[in-house]
């Protein structure tokens, strides 16, 4: 079952493609947070995903809001990736303990090994306040995400 709307979201420190700790409640009180959760890098969907975000990513990460985006690939892959595609933002690995992150949103596909297209805006106090779950191969559409941050 997915974290709902109104619930708070499920903590977590998952380390960057530069090997940083990055841990969600670092943000509370300070900045809103879109959580993105990917299936995986290198493929079609996803960079197509992070690339829309990575081209207007003046309207997704501000002084007011953190970008974070998490897959179940390796610091290291993220680092790569993020270096070839110019993401300026989180790639966090939410490698070992596998999945336990995308479980913890309920939205890890046991059968694959990979998360499904979720994404959670969290605002400053924690607390899920939108959320979209697609199938893996579906892509979301990242002007809804700036609706639910205007919201805010």
């Amino acid at each position: 079952m997915t974290v709902e709307v109104g619930a708070a979201a499920p903590d977590f420190s998952l380390k960057d493609q530069n090997n940083e700790v990055v841990t969600l409640s670092q943000f509370k009180g300070k900045r809103n947070v879109v959580l993105i959760f990917y299936p995986l890098t290198f493929t079609g969907v996803c960079q197509g995903e992070l690339c829309s975000v990575r081209d207007d990513l003046g309207s997704f990460q501000n002084d007011d809001v953190q970008v974070l985006a998490v897959s179940v690939d390796s610091a290291f892959a993220h680092k790569v990736w993020a270096t070839e595609q110019g993401y300026e933002f989180p790639l966090l690995a939410d490698f070992w303990p596998h999945g336990e992150v995308a479980k913890s949103y309920g939205i890890f596909d046991e059968a694959k090994g990979i998360a499904v297209r979720g994404t959670f805006v969290i605002d400053k106090e924690g607390v899920v306040r939108w959320k979209v779950v697609n199938a893996i191969p579906d892509a979301r559409d990242q002007a809804e995400y700036l609706k639910a941050l205007a919201a805010l």
